[in-house]
């Protein structure tokens, strides 16, 4: 076995507030609650908020603060996303803590919700860090795994577990657990997948096994998610298949056929006729203030 705890912390999150202070005292009660869990995971955007303008610098108190919390309980900590501010631009940005306190990595999220997330830059590096005697993590935020060539390059980097935190709000939701759980199976590794409450999402966080299966479905309520994980399954599935039957990795490395859609540069035809990426409009112009269908 290889076992290693991981906390999820679905969380009500407020609008246009800073929830650094909540967040921080959820994760000591956490630890306190849970002395076993090694490793504390929050949704995206669970502490400085929704709002591009509220975007902070990297090395701001806020991450001050969650770098203490990390060295005080000797845990792995990713604090969720933050909205990151870098000259002119703006990110949304995962940072990764070690159990010293020391900041592994940053992560920019690759995929902005565009174009609903406005005015955000994409990420263009990945980050993938290992935990000593442990395995290969790596950080997928929110609308990112809507797109499978990210979660399949971070398995073809040897990742073994996809943290994912999400704000998701919308209907949209039922589709997302789908997607995880779809994930989980073809790149055949865990996906701890943590959603917010309140402005900061409709929960239903969820965390998956390496044949697609459910370890733990949240419902709509605040909840302290403490699982331990055995990545030893992700080698076995890897090396046998999933479930002892497909085993996709093998079978893409082992393809005919290199997709040319991915040669550098290359574009879709098709995907050109598609038109700009923008807000959709009302199919009918709002009536006229005191227009009458008096005749």
């Amino acid at each position: 076995m290889r076992p290693f705890a991981i906390g999820a912390l679905q969380m009500h999150v407020g609008a246009g507030s800073d929830n650094t202070k909540a967040a921080a005292d959820a994760i000591r009660s956490m630890v306190k609650h849970f002395p076993w869990v090694e490793m504390v995971l929050l949704s995206e955007l669970a502490v400085s908020g929704m709002d591009t303008h509220d975007a902070q610098p990297l090395g701001g108190p806020s991450q001050a603060l969650f770098r203490e919390v990390a060295r005080e309980l000797g845990i792995w900590l990713v604090p969720g996303t933050i909205y990151e501010s870098d000259g002119d631009k703006v990110y949304n940005t995962a940072t990764v803590f070690d159990p010293s306190g020391k900041i592994v990595g940053h992560y920019r999220k690759m995929f902005p919700f565009e174009p609903y997330e406005s005015g955000v830059t994409p990420g263009t590096e990945p980050l993938v860090f290992d935990v000593p005697g442990v395995g290969r993590f790596g950080l997928s935020i929110c609308y990112d795994m809507w797109f499978p060539e990210h979660s399949r390059w971070l398995a073809s980097q040897g990742v073994e577990v996809i943290l994912h935190p999400t704000l998701t709000t919308t209907i949209d939701r039922d589709v997302e657990l789908a997607i995880v759980r779809a994930t989980a199976a073809q790149n055949q590794c865990f996906i701890v997948d943590v959603n917010g409450l309140g402005a900061g999402g409709n929960g239903r966080s969820i965390v998956v096994g390496p044949a697609g299966d459910v370890l733990h479905a949240a419902g709509v309520d605040p909840q302290e998610i403490p699982i331990e994980l055995d990545l030893e399954r992700v080698s076995r599935s890897r090396e046998r298949g999933l479930r002892g039957l497909g085993q996709p990795l093998k079978s893409l490395r082992n393809r005919a056929f290199d997709f040319p859609h991915y040669a550098p540069g290359a574009r879709s035809s098709y995907f050109d006729t598609l038109g700009p990426l923008k807000m959709p409009a009302r199919p009918r112009p709002p009536s006229l203030a005191g227009e009458s269908n008096d005749e």
